[in-house]
């Protein structure tokens, strides 16, 4: 079948990359008669930008002008067989789709039938950081994942799910398309707790969910086989900045190529200092920031963070790529980072700098923050850890 939009693609050069060419096009298989002006509105784009693209769509064949835009019928199949949209509960993902809908009133049912699923979930390991969201915070993040128009069709990676965001986003999919005989979207899960990728595995099973669960010590690059394959990722990492650093390196290598691609990235509150380190880590792995949520996550007995953490929405640019690519060394989980004395090295001068409780910075990211004491660089190696 003609592929529309990577055909209007090469027709109009956009900044914003190809992923927004694809929302245009859902807008008006959506809401047949959009008018131009809405649409616009509808993908953040200028006016002219999204009557060229609208322009370039009718060209093809794709769409028509009369009374609004809508689908011509190839347009329609093309949605509905190539983006899998074929038996959509339109109602419901048009309420789902407005940000200030009360999902849960529409989704109670589905709320019900997975109270199941997380009363079973396996006791946290707190020694590599587990914390279980709540039921809601899991399906929020699943809706969150449709608004943001990369959950239908599209290829979805979990990096760590003590959460079942897995889970939560199969079910989804299933409540959107009750009728559908095939896989709506494609969801992978890495983790090294094997207690939870076989209980995922069973619920995949028995509620027949497209999840395929991997085992992997992310402290080593993931399998080369998922590498580059991903429409987007979910991860809740530890709450440091190496193991921030590690999960989102690992979450952006499975990353397709191309430009605002999301990631759902939730991370405890942080004072201002070890927030600019982590902006610094954004910037250094070409992310950008598209929305900071506070509060949007909720836990399970998380006192120390206050039961409640916030959710970064990042996008993907030209020059995103992995801070790190081979295997870690350094320590990733909060106990680890406690105990140990760890020796890094400047990138730039390669001078050695003590980081722990008896050295010259305690953490990381005050190092980072203040920079090399010899050149100002900001960027380190770890060439030696001791326990303490």
């Amino acid at each position: 079948m003609k592929d529309y939009i990577n055909e209007a693609s090469a027709h109009v050069q956009l900044q914003e990359g190809i992923r927004v060419i694809e929302q245009l096009f859902l807008e008006c298989y959506l809401r047949p008669g959009i008018s131009t002006k809405e649409l616009a509105r509808k993908t953040l784009l200028p006016l002219p930008v999204a009557a060229a693209i609208k322009k370039e769509l009718i060209r093809a064949g794709a769409l028509q002008q009369e009374r609004g835009v809508h689908c011509t019928p190839a347009g329609q199949a093309y949605i509905e067989r190539e983006r899998k949209y074929e038996g959509i509960d339109k109602r419901l993902y048009l309420r789902l789709m407005e940000k200030e809908f009360d999902w849960k009133s529409e989704l109670a049912e589905l709320l019900a039938m997975l109270q199941e699923c997380f009363h079973g979930r396996p006791q946290v390991n707190v020694q590599i950081d587990q914390s279980k969201c709540t039921l809601e915070t899991s399906l929020s993040r699943a809706v969150l994942c449709l608004r943001n128009h990369t959950l239908i069709g599209k290829k979805i990676l979990c990096v760590g799910d003590d959460d079942l965001v897995s889970v939560s986003l199969g079910f989804l999919l299933k409540r959107l398309f009750p009728s559908a005989s095939g896989p709506k979207g494609m969801i992978d899960v890495v983790d090294i707790d094997e207690r939870f990728l076989s209980y995922i595995s069973d619920i995949a099973e028995r509620e027949n969910l497209p999840i395929t669960c991997h085992h992997a010590d992310l402290r080593e690059p993931l399998p080369e086989k998922l590498h580059g394959q991903y429409d987007c990722f979910f991860t809740d990492p530890p709450y440091t900045l190496q193991g921030m650093v590690l999960f989102l390196s690992r979450g952006i290598s499975a990353l397709k190529p191309g430009k605002g691609l999301p990631v759902f990235f939730s991370f405890a509150h942080k004072s201002p200092d070890f927030m600019l380190a982590m902006q610094r880590e954004f910037i250094q792995m070409g992310l950008t920031v598209s929305e900071t949520i506070p509060s949007f996550n909720e836990y399970e007995g998380a006192e120390m963070i206050g039961n409640r953490g916030q959710m970064f929405i990042l996008k993907s640019t030209e020059h995103t790529r992995p801070d790190i690519s081979g295997r870690f060394e350094d320590a990733i989980y909060t106990g680890e980072v406690r105990r140990t004395m760890r020796t890094y090295g400047c990138k730039q001068c390669g001078e050695p700098i003590l980081v722990g409780i008896q050295g010259s910075y305690k953490t990381i990211e005050e190092l980072k923050n203040k920079g090399c004491p010899r050149c100002s660089h900001a960027t380190f190696d770890l060439k030696e850890k001791k326990s303490i």
